[in-house]
This record gives structure tokens, sequence and C-alpha cells, in this order.
């Protein structure tokens, strides 16, 4: 099978502080893929330097088997970033994002414009095609985000926390986009830390902790038997079932 993403050895140190300690990372092409960790596993540096946004202190990275470092344009047209916090041009509107987007990918005028109403219209933003996207709420901010993503049609799609702060019915519209993208042969990596999300979508999981993949393959084989939850919790060394929080003063009120 054909690896959409593939590095070994990726490494990234701040200071004493060591936030990647040698990634051995794999993703099949087409695959719904999901990168799961606790609060500073290494996840969100781990796809900034995939993604040639950060450059590693060692270790390499390939995307559709070209290196990310030594053919940055090869990569960069072959991928779609939805990075968390992104920043948006926030005083056009989200037509405009869009065809602004596709200019600077080089896509010609006629084709943007075509793809730009048909992501509006997929994404429920028809309506708001025209507004300013400084009015637009955070479910449609992610929507018009992942929109720029999706707009050169990318080979390999990269998210970041895709559905933190997302309404239900935002996220509802996001989930059937990119099952309908990875049904099509592409594939879609995303991060996350909420495991019943990522055992509902995806068919393949890599488990971070301490900067380290402890654990990847199919969901199946990693769960083995398990919910994803308690596979996660016994591969990072989480708290298991019982034992209380230790906080006997919780919940206790004085008498007066």
């Amino acid at each position: 099978m054909k690896d959409a993403v593939r590095t070994s050895g990726l490494f990234k140190r701040y200071g004493p502080q060591i936030a990647v300690a040698g990634v051995d990372l794999v993703v099949p092409a087409g695959s719904f893929a999901g990168l799961v960790g606790p609060n500073g596993a290494g996840k969100t540096t781990t796809l900034s330097m995939i993604t040639g946004l950060l450059r590693p202190d060692g270790g390499h990275a390939e995307i559709d088997g070209f290196h990310v470092w030594r053919d940055p344009v090869a990569v960069k047209a072959r991928i779609g970033v939805l990075p968390e916090g992104l920043r948006l041009f926030e005083r056009l509107s989200g037509r405009e994002l869009l065809l602004y987007n596709g200019r600077l990918r080089g896509i010609p005028k006629a084709e943007v414009e075509r793809r730009a109403t048909d992501l509006l219209q997929l994404m429920d933003l028809a309506g708001a095609a025209d507004k300013l996207v400084v009015d637009y709420s955070t479910g449609m901010r992610k929507k018009i985000g992942l929109a720029a993503a999706l707009l050169h049609n990318p080979s390999v799609l990269f998210l970041d926390e895709p559905f933190e702060g997302v309404d239900p019915v935002s996220a509802n519209t996001l989930t059937e986009v990119l099952r309908a993208f990875t049904a099509s042969g592409s594939t879609v990596i995303f991060s996350s830390h909420v495991m019943d999300l990522v055992e509902r979508l995806c068919d393949w999981v890599s488990v971070m902790n301490g900067g380290h993949i402890v654990a990847q393959g199919p969901l199946e084989r990693v769960r083995d038997g398990r919910s994803l939850n308690q596979a996660f919790l016994e591969l990072v060394g989480g708290p298991q079932t019982g034992g209380g929080t230790g906080l006997t003063w919780l919940g206790q009120r004085d008498t007066p």
C-alpha cells in the first residue's frame, strides 16, 4: 500500500525541552487518519514539521514520496493545511478569500470562481459568501478555512483540531465533506484529543505520548477489542477506572 505520509526520526527541541523525540509516523494513502495524544504530546509540532511550517532538528518527512524540505514546491502543491488558530484575511469576504487563495495557487480565474462557488455551496456558506470573514462565527471560519485548504484539490489534507469550538451543525457539514474527500482516494490526517470523535471518523490511528509514537495502525488493531479511549489511557499511562479523585473535600458543604 502506498504511503501518503512517512516520517523517520523526526525530532524537535526547544532549548532543554524536547517536543518531538524521533517520530516514525506512517499514514497509508486514502486513510482517514487520527493523530491523538494528551496535551503536550507533540501533535501540533509534528504536523507543523510534516507540512513544512517548522524545520526539524533531525529526521525527515515525505509526502507522496516527495521530501518535505528538499522538494517544497512539489509537497505544497499536494497538501492542504488547516492549522489550529488559523489566521484569515478578515477584511475579505468569504468568496474573495477563496478567489485570492486560488490565484495564489496559480489556478485560472474562471476555474477558481467555479470551485469557490461549489465549495461555498457545499460548506453551507453561500448565503454568507459576500459577508466579511471578520463577522464569521467560529464554525463558519473553520468551514471557510477548510474550503481554502481544499480549493487546489490536494491529495493530503492536514487538520489540527478542526472540530474544536465548532457547533454540531457545522461539525456535521465538515464531517460529510471530509468523508467524501477520503472516499475519492485522498488522505485526511487530523489531530485531536477527543477519542470518541476519532473512533467515529477514522480508520487509521497514531497515538503520541511524550514526543513519541507509542502505537499506530488500523483503528481495530490499535483498539484491540477495547474502546479507543480505554486503549488510549493504557497506552499513555493515564488513570484507569475507579480510585476517585483524591479530593475528599470536593462537593462537601459545611453546615452552619
